[in-house]
């Protein structure tokens, strides 16, 4: 759960703005994605190594 405590004559939309940028940051909206459903280890270590091999390949053909 994230708190946002209010600082010394700060607005409700500035708090709101914090609040949105922290929730990004910690990234919690895509981890209560994961876990609505169980993914077995060797599945998601699947999908770690395609996204790498992926990446990696993006990377060379922008590169040359």
């Amino acid at each position: 759960m994230l708190i946002i405590d209010r600082k010394d004559g700060e607005s409700v939309d500035r708090m709101l703005k914090r609040y949105k940028r922290k929730h990004r940051d910690v990234k919690l909206r895509r981890q209560l994605r994961s876990r609505k459903h169980f993914t077995k280890k060797s599945v998601s270590r699947r999908t770690e190594i395609k996204d790498a091999i992926y990446k990696t390949r993006k990377r060379r053909e922008e590169d040359g």
